[in-house]
This record gives structure tokens, C-alpha cells and sequence, in this order.
């Protein structure tokens, strides 16, 4: 988790998110971004994004869209639409 906390942070240059955010990585944990930036947990949240690994790292490295994961159901969001929109954008 220590890696994808430390990547997540890089890519949003020590920005923090309008909201709060949970990347569910299947079988390996959770990850939370806020106005502090990311840290590994799993509270409540405005927003969770559920992904395998693969799709998680993708979209980090900028090989896999956001969007093409969701219509294409690699990607699951729950809550906050507008949120999971906004993130995106700052990962992107």
C-alpha cells in the first residue's frame, strides 16, 4: 500500500482533493486521498472507486482511462459522482 500512497501523492504534486476519496484495490487494501493527499485507510468517503491492481496501476501510469475502465466495468464507483469526476481530472 506504501507505494500506491507515495505514487498517488506524486501525481498530484502535493495537492490535496475537495472531498474525500477511497481506491478499494481488490485483495490488497485501501487507499484514501483528502485535502491532506493520500494515506493508507478505509473510512468513509464521498466517493470509493473499486479496481483490481492492474486497472489501479493503469490508470496511475496513464495507460488505462478512467472513464474506459468504468463503461467497461473494470472500474466501480460508488457515492459521489461529481467527485469521482473531479478525481480524474487530478489524476489525469
Amino acid at each position: 500500500m506504501a507505494g500506491a500512497v507515495e505514487r498517488l501523492n506524486a501525481k498530484m504534486g502535493g495537492e490535496g482533493f475537495d472531498g474525500t476519496a477511497k481506491f478499494v484495490i481488490e485483495d490488497e487494501g485501501a487507499v484514501m486521498i483528502d485535502q491532506s493527499g493520500a494515506h493508507a485507510g478505509d473510512e468513509p468517503a464521498d466517493v470509493t472507486l473499486t479496481a483490481s491492481r492492474e486497472t489501479f496501476e493503469g490508470m496511475l501510469n496513464g495507460e488505462e482511462n478512467a472513464t474506459a475502465a468504468y463503461m467497461s466495468g473494470r472500474l466501480k464507483v460508488d457515492g459521489d459522482m461529481g467527485a469521482a469526476m473531479r478525481l480524474s481530472g487530478l489524476l489525469s
